[in-house]
């Protein structure tokens, strides 16, 4: 990259795939931190609609918001990898995009409220929102197409999937019809929204993403996304000293927070997916869309333990064991999506695995049974702290032997500490 300290414009001819030393940006670091208040909102949402036993809301408004989100911040996070010049073009592009994010955020309170009420989705300021970001992109895009001509044709690929599922959300938003119909249109566009990368990458020709670089880009997302489960956890610390000061279960609350934030983060970064995405460039697509699920999972533990406070100070309309649950159950999906991907990577199931995950179900299964018996919330959570620790604790005595193998098998051994 440059250093002179003036941004000048420079072509956007696409970055060297295998450019040494490769790392996320100060601008790329920005970026992300605007999603911090898009996955807040969404989690305090569901959380306040779950609490209020309003699951259905909960659950549709909080899968619609976290798409969105997300699929905002991965198409950003592949054009980044291939094309970043930060040039002064390129950083106000970002800034645009920056904002669309913040308008969308503003844009989930009126949408969870429209599905409760159940005649239409009020999604209008989320369409705003997402055409402020996709003139940022689709800007970026037409600027790659007119500088990179070996990639034009992806480029503009592209360009034409980001205007038509544009076109379709504002079609969609002015019809204004009922929950129902939107969602099942919404679908559809959702499907032209995930075809558009695989056309243009497989179809016509793949731009210079670089490895390494998305692997530290999605590792630092999910340490963003955790931030949400700290959140929770101060949440409920917070209802905790209100209601009874200072406790023994006010500490056991917040070491149950912290430490299931802290397994979640040491258990993603076993894997050393830098390589592997490096080894088996092609199978990019799986891993990628599978974040999806993975950082939603890591929201909703957020959310689910901002139910736990509001249960803690009475402002819930739910039981324990629906407390308990609202955060037992996207940590099980957590632990199913980091072992998904590593097998999306290798395209191997590792029986060791099957034990660790069959040890971290204990821990779920074991959580939301001492809830169901009236056991206190902090007693709970602390056993569910445990279900990430499982493929911590079976790694580092056990399974680094396994990813050694791994790697071996892969071609890829001594590329990874």
């Amino acid at each position: 990259m440059p250093t002179e300290v003036a941004h000048r414009l420079l072509p956007m001819s696409g970055r060297d795939p295998d450019e040494d030393h490769r790392a996320a940006t100060p601008l790329e670091l920005l970026y992300d931190l605007t999603f911090v208040v898009a996955f807040s909102a969404a989690g305090s949402e569901a959380a306040h609609f779950l609490a209020e036993g309003h699951a259905r809301t909960a659950s549709v408004g909080f899968v619609f918001a976290l798409f969105a989100v997300i699929w905002a911040w991965i198409q950003n996070t592949w054009f980044a990898s291939a094309y970043d010049t930060d040039d002064w073009v390129y950083r106000l592009l970002t800034m645009v995009q920056m904002i669309g994010v913040l308008v969308l955020a503003l844009g989930l309170p009126p949408m969870f409220e429209s599905i409760d009420q159940g005649v239409h989705v009020d999604n209008g300021t989320m369409v705003l929102g997402y055409v402020i970001m996709r003139v940022g992109l689709i800007a970026l895009w037409l600027r790659a197409a007119a500088q990179d001509p070996a990639r034009r044709s992806s480029a503009l690929t592209y360009v034409t999937t980001l205007v038509i599922a544009q076109i379709g959300w504002i079609a969609l938003l002015l019809a204004d019809t009922s929950v129902a119909v939107m969602f099942a249109v919404a679908i559809v566009l959702v499907l032209v929204e995930l075809a558009g990368p695989v056309i243009a990458e497989r179809r016509v020709r793949t731009t210079p993403w670089h490895p390494h670089h998305i692997a530290e880009r999605y590792g630092l997302f999910t340490i963003i996304t955790l931030g949400e489960v700290i959140l929770g956890t101060v949440a409920a610390l917070d209802a905790l000293v209100r209601a009874d000061g200072w406790t023994t279960q006010t500490a056991l609350v917040g070491l149950a927070g912290v430490g299931l934030a802290f397994g979640m983060w040491w258990m993603y970064f076993v894997i050393p997916y830098g390589v592997l995405l490096h080894r088996f460039r092609d199978r990019s697509f799986g891993w990628g869309y599978g974040h999806l699920a993975l950082f939603a999972s890591i929201a909703a533990t957020g959310a689910g333990l901002h139910v736990a406070a509001l249960y803690i100070g009475d402002e819930a309309q739910i039981s324990e064991l629906a407390v308990v649950a609202a955060t037992a159950t996207p940590v099980g999906l957590y632990v199913l999506c980091v072992y998904a991907l590593y097998s999306l990577l290798t395209r191997e199931i590792d029986p060791f695995h099957l034990w660790l995950i069959a040890g971290s179900a204990v821990c779920i299964v074991i959580a939301i049974a001492m809830a169901a018996a009236d056991v206190s919330i902090a007693a709970c959570l602390l056993v569910l702290m445990l279900a990430p620790a499982v493929t911590v604790v079976g790694y580092e005595l056990v399974g680094h032997r396994h990813k050694a193998a791994m790697l071996a098998r892969a071609g890829a051994i001594g590329a990874a500490d």
